[in-house]
Order: structure tokens, then sequence, then C-alpha cells
């Protein structure tokens, strides 16, 4: 091996060249924020440095700057579009569960009435959609008619829910569930490799509509973000900048998550302010901007290819033809209370059921469950009407102000049409179809508050967004039309004396389910800002932003109340991702030294020498721990600090070395000095590593306050900190450690932090 050699000649920096693999991180770890930021830096200063060069070199410069908004044009182009396969997708085999269009199978039962004569009030009775039983035995009146209709409905049901348990089962486990609080553990700097693959898009895509159309108690909304953000790590790919370099990548997570948003609501402004309140970890301005580009791109690109939806830029577009009085803010708080109360609610008792569903014989088998859920929901939904539609469907029939021409139970009130002016109607004493129709919503209030507890988390997409906008939706349609009848019997009584005469259109129960929605959805998800401007863009009603702010402020606080964390923040603590909340205030009096390891009666700090251990000192380190990097120290006596090596830059670098740098042994002496150290001649050839070594570690002193050091960690997005006392090197503080640490401190089980 060279004996008789000069070591200086054989030595050599074998990572002058950078390696495939050095630099990038292993499956369920944390990024390194710092770096990722300093070598994007590095690589736009030395672009900005060649430009000057030569045109060539000014053209690469201008399009790595335009990369990004190209990059965004594509993520709103292909987000906009599978929103839209989804949403005709889904609509259409949601009523093949009801019947199919003689017309043509493809067309869904709006589409397929569009050319019908029938009249206005018989819309939805056209004779080219024939129901089930039309088709098997011929006609659709009858106890048999009616057995066979509700028959193929649950069929259909399980079928579709079955299908796509068993393709997320089979084909893509992270396809389940949300994906939100995955996505913000992800923004956060944790690697969950394939969360966001092609498999899991193509798979989450198809299993979505089967999802929302076999009538569980859950929405599109959560799921695709979920969509929008796979589109984004993909097309990530396209661009060298942002397949590289995992910071620069999350940049663009954030923008796909506003696309996402956008195209569930069309809501692009409410997007980006959802991505910016719940979603994101690091959101620079520049981020801003090209979120709300590709949310808009996102918006358009779903209504232009989307012929069966509504015209309109507007999911549940409203006119409401009254003005709010200010006395109607004492409901509207109601409410909000309401929504705060039904969020704390359904958060405990679904991550109740979530860890129950690890224990119980239903939580092993996902199919199972899925079954039992599915056909408990339909068997309930299909008597009742307001639970038979789809939930879209529902909500948007909930937030209509009735007109003359509508056809509804909730618009049957006894006719006086002597002070009608326009489209303007008093208010007016409840006809036999609204007592009905609030029997009927009570029931399907019921049924949606407990159903959906038991269907969010199971192993099929699901979102959470439209079952508890329907809750409030119901609740707030309910208390509306109890309001107005109120006022049309006592329109005397002090409160409406001033305001609300009789016959007048004082009371607006659309109003009430807007505003209902509004403060469920707060109340599980804690959103606020975010959630008022969705609304506005959901329904077109700016004039309504104050009682929806008061509702949703209030709904908030009743729920902070019972319970500090989210839905998603809550499903973050069940599943042990390693995400530190920044919304939260650590004010515990401990020290660094209280949560570094090594500690007391402990074995101690692993550490590497900076020129004094072999290849086979350093291989037995890496085959004898599995911690994601070490500390480089001038040695074992001094423990003088020098730098911070990562395990899978050591493992690359030497396995390379083995295969292309000749003389390199197990005996050879690794260094990270800018100079090899002094060996016999006859010494094998020495491994210089210093590129791979990182020499400016962050490091704090054992005294520091911990209240510093979780501080320190949410805003540089550290993996680690290195604890020292007088320069010398004392200890280790790892993401994993701070939020054992803080979940200590708040009486929870250190050890549900599952991961690096």
């Amino acid at each position: 091996n060279g004996g008789g050699m000069n070591g200086t000649s054989k030595m050599m920096d074998f990572l002058e060249e950078p390696l495939p693999g050095v630099g990038t991180y292993e499956d369920f770890n944390t990024i390194d924020w710092v770096r990722e930021k300093s070598r994007d830096r590095d690589r736009h200063r030395e672009i900005t440095s060649r430009s000057k060069e030569s045109t060539w070199a000014l053209i690469h410069s201008v399009s790595d700057a335009f990369s990004g908004w190209l990059l965004m044009l594509l993520i709103g182009l292909l987000a906009g579009s599978l929103a839209g396969l989804i949403d005709i997708s889904a609509h259409w085999m949601t009523d093949l569960k009801e019947g199919v269009c003689l017309a043509g199978f493809w067309f869904n039962h709006e589409h397929c009435c569009w050319k019908s004569n029938t009249t206005f009030t018989d819309r939805d009775k056209c004779p080219e959609w024939k129901s089930w039983s039309q088709l098997i035995i011929g006609h659709g009146e009858g106890a048999f008619a009616y057995i066979l209709n509700y028959f193929m409905y649950v069929i259909w049901a399980l079928l579709f829910s079955l299908l796509a348990v068993l393709l997320v089962k089979g084909f893509a486990p992270y396809a389940c569930g949300s994906g939100i609080p995955e996505i913000k553990t992800i923004l956060s700097g944790f690697i969950i490799r394939g969360y966001l693959g092609k498999w899991t898009l193509i798979i989450k895509t198809v299993t979505l509509v089967l999802a929302v159309s076999s009538g569980l108690s859950l929405g599109k909304e959560g799921p695709l973000v979920h969509v929008a953000c796979c589109c984004g790590n993909i097309l990530c790919h396209l661009f060298t900048k942002y397949r590289k370099n995992e910071a620069k990548r999350r940049e663009v997570l954030s923008a796909a998550a506003a696309a996402g948003v956008s195209v569930a609501f069309g809501a692009p402004i409410g997007g980006v302010l959802f991505s910016l309140e719940e979603v994101s970890y690091y959101f620079p301005l520049k981020t801003l901007w090209r979120s709300f580009f590709a949310a808009l791109v996102a918006a358009f690109t779903l209504r232009s290819i989307n012929p069966f939806g509504n015209s309109r830029l507007v999911l549940f577009y409203v006119e409401f033809h009254m003005p709010w009085h200010l006395l109607e803010l004492i409901p509207f708080i109601l409410l909000g209370i309401f929504g705060g109360l039904w969020g704390a609610f359904f958060i405990r008792s679904n991550i109740a059921w979530c860890r129950r569903r690890k224990t119980t014989r239903l939580g092993r088998y996902p199919v199972l469950e899925v079954f039992v859920v599915t056909a408990i929901t339909a068997v309930l939904a299909f008597p009742n009407e307001y639970t038979r539609m789809s939930t879209s469907e529902l909500i948007s029939e909930l937030f209509n102000d009735c007109g003359i021409l509508d056809s509804s139970k909730l618009c049957e009130y006894v006719n006086d049409f002597n002070s009608t002016k326009g489209d303007d109607l008093p208010d007016r004493a409840a006809g036999p179809g609204v007592y009905t129709a609030m029997w009927q919503l009570a029931l399907a209030l019921i049924m949606k508050v407990f159903i959906t507890i038991f269907t969010f988390g199971m192993k099929v997409p699901s979102g959470l967004f439209i079952p508890s906008m329907a809750v409030g939706a119901i609740a707030g349609r309910l208390l509306g039309v109890g309001m107005e009848q109120l006022a049309f019997y006592h329109h005397d009584w002090v409160i409406f004396s001033g305001w609300c005469s009789q016959g007048a259109d004082c009371i607006t129960p659309g109003l009430y389910a807007m505003v209902g929605a509004a403060a469920c959805l707060g109340g599980v998800t804690r959103m606020t800002v975010s959630l008022v401007v969705i609304m506005f863009e959901l329904t077109g009603g700016l004039e309504y932003i104050v009682p929806l702010m008061a509702a949703a402020m209030t709904s908030k606080w009743v729920a902070d109340a019972i319970g500090r964390e989210g839905i998603y923040d809550a499903h973050i603590r069940l599943n042990g991702y390693p995400f530190l909340e920044a919304k939260e205030e650590f004010s515990h009096k401990t020290l660094a030294m209280d949560v570094m390891r090594p500690r007391r009666n402990d074995p101690p700090l692993t550490v590497i020498t900076q020129d004094s251990m072999t290849v086979e000192d350093v291989e037995a380190i890496i085959n004898e721990t599995t911690y994601s990097g070490y500390p480089v120290v001038v040695s074992r006596e001094s423990q003088r600090l020098v730098g911070f090596v990562l395990r899978r830059d050591l493992i690359i670098s030497i396995d390379n070395a083995r295969k292309k740098q000749d003389g390199i042994v197990s005996t050879s002496i690794i260094y990270f000095t800018d100079h090899s150290p002094p060996l016999p001649p006859s010494s094998p050839s020495m491994l210089k590593l210093r590129s791979i070594l990182d020499l400016s570690p962050f490091t704090v002193t054992d005294q520091t306050p911990m209240e510093i050091v979780v501080d320190i960690f949410r805003k540089l997005g550290l993996r680690q900190c290195l604890v020292t006392h007088n320069g010398k090197l004392l200890g280790i503080i790892t993401k994993k450690d701070v939020l054992k640490h803080i979940a200590q401190l708040a009486n929870q089980d250190p050890d549900s932090i599952l991961f690096n």
C-alpha cells in the first residue's frame, strides 16, 4: 500500500468534487435549514458573479430567476386540472348511487336534465334521468321501489369505499387521511420519503373520488392540499435549484398548499392566508406573491375545465337581500360558542377514537373498519334527504336565501305576497314543509356530529372542512329559522321593536347557516383571518365579514379555553411527528444542561477526533450507534469543539473513497484539518474529509435558559445544537430532545415523539 512513499504525497481531499448523496438526508430525519439556506446563497452568488462573464451566463441567470414563476404556473395548471377531474368524477359517481342518465351514462343528474322541458319546480324529475328502481322494475313508486333504491344506494356506497381502502392499502398507504398534519410537519423540515411521491398522487386522486362518492362524512378539501403538494414536489424535480435544496423545495410546497386550498374552495386569497397561518413554517415575501400566482392559476384552471360546476368563481354563492342588524351579533356569538364547543368535543373524541383504533380489532383491520362505518353511514343517510344528498349540495341549500321560485322544503312558508317587492320576501309563518325540514335537519345534525368522529382518520382520503361546515350550517339554519319565527310572532318584543316591524324581511336564516359554518370550521381548525377570507370568497358576501369574524373569534376562544390544540396539531402529536409549534409559549425555567445528552450516569458523548481516528474506528462508531451525526473534537482529552459531521455524509464518503481512492484501507487515518497530521512514511494513505465538516455548528452554553434554546430551534429550524462550557464540549440537544422535554413538562408521554 505505497510503503516508503511520503505521507503528504499520498494525501488527497476526496471531496473536492461533490459526491452524489452527500448533503442529502435519510428518511424520517430533519433537514438543516441553516445549511440549506447557506447553500442557496452560495449558489445565487456564484450565478450572479458568472452572469457578468458571458451572454450565456447572463441568460442562465435570468432563467434561474424566472424558474420559480414557471414552476408556480405548472403547479397551478396541474393542481387545477386534477381538482377539476376529481370534481367532475365525484359529482357523477355521487349521483350514480341514485340512478343513471339514459341520454349518456357519463352525465350526472344535473347535466342530464339541462336540456329537459320539465318545469322549474320539477327540474330534478326529468324523463332522461332514471332511478335504479325505474330501470330495474319499471317504476319508482311504492315500498318495493323505495327498498330497491335503498339497497342500490348502500351497495354503491360500499363498493366505492371498499375500492378506495383497498387501493390505499395495496399501493399507497400515505394516500389516506387529510394529509395536512403531515404536510405541516414536512414544511417544518421533516423528511417523509414517498409522502409526496407520484404513486401517492395517483392513488390519492383516484381514491379521493371514490371516498367522496361513497357518501362518507368527509370532504375533499384537505386531501386536495395534499394532492397539490404532491404536484409541487414532483414538478420540483424539473428544476435543479429546487431538486437539490430541501429548503427551497419547502417554499414551493407552501405555494402548492395555497393552490390546493384555492381549488378546494375557489379562494385564492384565502388559500395564501391558509398556507401562511396554518401550514407553512418558513414563508418569505417572495413565496407570498408566488403562492398567490399559483393559487390564481389553479382556480382559473379548475373553472375552465369543469363545465359541470358553478359558473361563478365562488363555491356557495349567496345573495342575501337584507343587511344584518347589530343585535344579531348575539345569536352570531352563540353560534361561535357552539362552534367552539363542537370543535373541542370533536377533537377530544376523534383523538380518543384514533388512539383506540391502534389497539382494537377494528383498527387492526382497516378494510373492515371502512366497511362497517360506510354501511352505518349509508343505512342512516338514505331515509333523510338532507343526509342523502352530497354535503356540498346540503351546505349550498342551507346557505340559500328563499325566493319566490324556490321549491325546497326549507322555503315552504305560509305564502303572503302582498308586501313582496321584487325578490324580497317578508318574514312569514313557517309552513308544514319548514317544520318537516327542521326535524330532518336536527336528525342530520346529530348523525353528522357523531359519524364524523369515526370517519376522520380512516384509511381513505378524508377531509374535515366540508363536514365541519355542514354541522355549523345545519345548526345555524335551525337557529336562523327559530329567530325568524320569533321575530314574526313577537315583533313587538324589545329586541325586535326598533328594527323589525310586522311584515318586514328582518331575519335571513341563510346568513345564520353561513356564520355557523364558519364557527364550526374555526372551532375545529382554530383558523381566524384565513377562515373569514375563505368564507368571503366562498360566498361572495363581503358585507358579512363582521358576523363571520365575531363567530370565528368566539369559537377559537371557547375551543382554546377547553384545549389549545387544533385538529391538525392534535394529529401531529398523536402520530409523534417532530413538529415544534411556533405559536406556543415556553415559560418554564429549565436550562440547557437539564435537557442535553448525555445525562448524569449516561455513557459519555460519542465523538470523532479531528486527526487521530482510523477508517475502522469511525466505521465502528457508525455501526454501534444510530445517531444522525457526530461532534468532531480536537482530542478526547481536550474535548475542544471543531465542528459537526453527518452520519450519512460519513458513510457515503468512506464507501466512495474505498472504491475510488487508491490506498484507503481500514487503518487509514481520517482527518478533518487543513493539513495532514505527521505520520510514519510506511503508513497507509490518509482520507481528508474536511469538506463534509460543518465548521460552524450552532452552540449554546450549559447555562442557557431553555426558553432561549426553544426559540432558537423554532426560528432557525435547527436539527441539533451543541452544548459547551468554556469552549469544552459537554453534550448535544436535538429537536427530539426539545420536544420530549416540552411533552414531559406538559405531563405528556415523552416517548410519544417517535421519529428522529
